[in-house]
């Protein structure tokens, strides 16, 4: 492939970038920062440093056009509400008097005011903060962290494109604030907004931006037209705004489709798009639509999501079709590599074959450098890096850990009584009330509990031969024994054992299969400073020996309280890990579901009355667009189902989902048949209730009374409050009393407080329930 003249002025560059820095740097400051032991100006120079340090990697690998405005302390959608002065009434007091740790109490709430809602960003493992907004709220321009990393960049020599929130996405994450009712539209608010953004905008004008990029990744779903006017509208007036830069409107994790015409003829200057989900009618709309001429195309052609290398002469073939369809093509990942661990070389201990395989953020910047100077030289140019990308892909397609025949067999035989509970869930509930002999609004917790510095440091001691294996069980076993006698003397009647042993509930069973990786280094960040290492599924699964049967084993013989066996399940198995991309998602879940089977049947061999298969990610797999939901809500509840319904009737199946939207999946929910479900529902005010009872979910549930991911204690009255209001809508002999979600990143003191107070709030309300009910 020679470069076509067109192909010249292409260039490199990226959306986002990883905000952690190689050791964790900002997590570990912005945490010293709410223990006092580190100084707001000595966390703004860490967070400088970081910018700089990204920055100046980006432009050493060959990107031609860094991004400004994607990093932040805990949030970006949280950093647009600010932008734009969207600050609830409640954080106001905080923000005024400092803007640092009112920003904070945003995001995580105060002992005496509840933090923002949080939820999933779209179908990612990322959670953002979800913005309050009602007919009254005022907006504002505040444009001062956006104009200081332009500045910043600007001042290293480099040239730098603003990415922020775009107005129409912004609005359509929003939510009715506190009090507001709760059918009305914040869209409602956008000619309000826009304004806003135009002030945002004149300011990085003024501050030097020829460049600006507004994300819009809401306009990938399912829109109405009433929502694609919006999107006309607001492209419209920011389009004949005379004090602005050039315009490049964003949108990722799928297909544009009806909004691709909108913003195809909006009075922009570019567009940027996914071409690595639904590619090929991503490619078919744009040429459908006369393409882009006079335009900027930034092309998403690296994935953004997930760590396997790129088909450089697949994505050079995509480029060359865009050529035509555009008056320049850049090159760029799918989305921010936000999304994705920041340095493959730093996994020392993967196979080096495999590591062919792998490129994280910094080598997918390397793949996309690459791609634009083919583009834009030739393929001449690259031969080198041709030649070894075809070797890795050759070497991944070829392997034995992709391929297990026996495997693929107990997969070929699965039938349909495989997947259903052999007994009707009335049969079911009343052998378990028998077994169990639990009182009305039962109360359990969802698995871990906080997991201490000693024991982190337990587990280091063990890695680094510090301490040796019997050692290291011995203090697990006092883990587990303190853990049970807390909870039998708090008064919880469906205890856990607190998962000590457990480095993460993905990667601890990860690393007990056949085809999982585990990393070293790989960090993601899931909210705030909470970040997480997501295995990669790189082949077939298998299990090769019991992984939990042990340790719930031992707790059960301490106690005469059931212990719930915990699993974390098929669908959140692969959600939360970096999954292979050569078979349907479908195969490699029901391989993880007949790993999981075995595990679920040889705990109940052991005694085990209560198992809990966790399914958080249940909803925030579920596929952006309706008309791929029926095909994956089979497979993802048939994975579940297969796991679980090997059991007898009186074991009663937990599961547990927390920190999504689970209105538009009531029906997904109740074809798990799991006996109980446990649901996050603290932020959300018991909405979740209401939707189950909508429904008409026929078995119980637990929806949380207790926010786990903010610091306060909620006190006994309030976790009252809203099992009352949860009892609304579910019956008290449905009902379960517990968290949010596990208890792995609180502290003791404050994990103990609140379930004190749990407890005698299910004791409270319990009293109230007429007698004999």
């Amino acid at each position: 492939m020679t470069a076509k003249p067109a192909a010249a002025a292409a260039r490199a560059t990226v959306y986002g970038y990883p905000r952690q820095g190689p050791n964790r740097e900002l997590k570990k400051a912005v945490e010293g920062y709410w223990k006092g032991r580190v100084t707001a100006d000595a966390l703004r120079d860490t967070a400088a440093q970081l910018r700089r340090s990204t920055w100046q990697h980006l432009a050493d690998a060959g990107i031609h056009e860094v991004p400004t405005g994607d990093f932040s302390y805990y949030d970006h959608v949280l950093d647009t509400s600010v932008m734009v002065g969207a600050v609830p009434q409640r954080h106001r007091e905080a923000v005024e008097t400092d803007a640092l740790d009112g920003y904070f109490a945003m995001a995580r709430g105060t002992q005496d005011v509840a933090p923002l809602e949080m939820t999933k960003w779209f179908d990612t493992n990322y959670h953002y903060l979800v913005p309050e907004l009602g007919p009254d709220t005022v907006f504002t321009a505040d444009s001062a962290k956006q104009v200081a990393e332009l500045t910043e960049a600007i001042a290293l020599g480099l040239v730098a494109r603003p990415v922020l929130v775009g107005p129409v996405t912004y609005l359509l994450l929003a939510k009715p604030a506190p009090g507001v009712a709760a059918d009305f539209e914040p869209l409602t608010l956008l000619d309000r907004l826009l304004p806003v953004y135009a002030e945002v905008l004149a300011d990085l004008r003024a501050a030097g931006a020829e460049w600006v990029q507004l994300d819009e990744p809401a306009l990938v779903q399912d829109r109405t037209p009433a929502e694609l006017n919006a999107a006309t509208r607001a492209y419209r007036d920011l389009g004949a705004l005379t004090d602005r830069p050039q315009l490049v409107v964003g949108s990722y994790f799928g297909r544009l489709g009806d909004a691709l015409p909108v913003l195809a003829k909006a009075p922009v200057e570019g567009l940027a798009l996914d071409f690595t989900e639904a590619a090929a009618s991503q490619l078919e709309d744009l040429a459908a639509v006369g393409g882009l001429p006079g335009k900027r195309l930034v092309a998403g052609v690296v994935n953004g999501r997930n760590i396997w290398i790129n088909d450089l002469e697949k994505s050079l073939s995509t480029l060359g079709t865009l050529l035509g369809l555009a008056d320049r093509v850049d090159v760029s990942a799918s989305c921010s590599l936000l999304h994705v661990p920041l340095d493959a070389t730093a996994e020392r201990d993967i196979d080096p074959q495999i590591a062919r395989w792998l490129a994280f953020a910094h080598q997918k910047t390397a793949e996309i450098a690459t791609l634009a100077r083919g583009l834009a030289q030739g393929t001449g140019a690259i031969t080198a890096e041709l030649s070894a990308n075809r070797a890795g892909l050759a070497s991944r397609s070829g392997s034995a850990l992709t391929h297990d025949p026996a495997v693929r067999s107990r997969v070929a035989a699965i039938t349909g009584a495989d997947a259903r509970r052999a007994h009707a869930y009335p049969e079911r509930a009343a052998a378990q009330r028998t077994r169990l002999g639990l009182p009305q609004l039962p109360t359990t917790t969802i698995g871990s509990f906080p997991q201490t510095t000693e024991l982190r440091t337990a587990r280091a001691d063990l890695r680094a031969g510090r301490l040796d294996t019997s050692g290291y069980e011995e203090r697990i076993k006092n883990e587990i024994r303190e853990v049970l006698a807390f909870q039998e003397k708090a008064g919880i009647d469906v205890l856990v054992h607190g998962e000590p042993e457990r480095n993460d509930m993905v990667q601890y069973f990860a690393e007990q299969l056949t085809g999982y990786l585990a990393t070293q280094h790989g960090w993601v960040q899931s909210y705030g400073t909470r970040y997480v290492r997501p295995p990669v599924l790189a082949g077939d699964i298998s299990r090769p020996e019991p992984m939990t049967v042990r340790w719930t084993s031992y707790a059960n013989s301490l106690t005469d309280r059931p212990v719930k066996g915990m699993l974390t399940g098929p669908v959140t198995m692969l959600a939360w890990s970096f999954v292979r991309d050569d078979q349907p998602l479908g195969d490699t879940a029901r391989q993880v579901a007949l790993a999981l089977r075995d595990e679920v049947n040889d705990l109940e061999a052991a005694g085990t009355s209560a198992i809990q298969v966790d399914e958080p990610a249940l909803r925030e797999t579920l596929p952006l667009r309706a008309a791929d939901h029926p095909a994956y809500l089979d497979w993802a509840t048939e994975s579940f189902r297969l796991t679980t319904s090997g059991v007898r009737p009186d074991t009663q199946i937990h599961t547990h989902m927390c920190y999504a939207e689970f209105g538009d999946i009531v029906q997904a929910i109740d074809d798990l048949d799991a006996d109980v479900i446990s649901l996050e529902a603290a932020r959300s005010h018991m909405q979740v209730a209401r939707e189950l009872a909508e429904h008409g979910y026929p078995r119980e549930a637990g929806p949380g009374v207790y926010d786990i991911h903010s610091p306060r204690v909620p006190s006994t009255e309030e976790a009252a409050t809203l099992l009352r209001k949860g009892l609304e809508a579910i019956p008290a002999e449905r009902l379960w009393v517990n968290p949010d979600c596990g208890l792995k990143t609180r502290g003791w003191p404050e994990t103990k407080a609140s379930l004190e107070n749990l407890v005698a709030a299910a004791r409270e309300v319990r009293a109230e329930l007429p007698a004999g009910s």
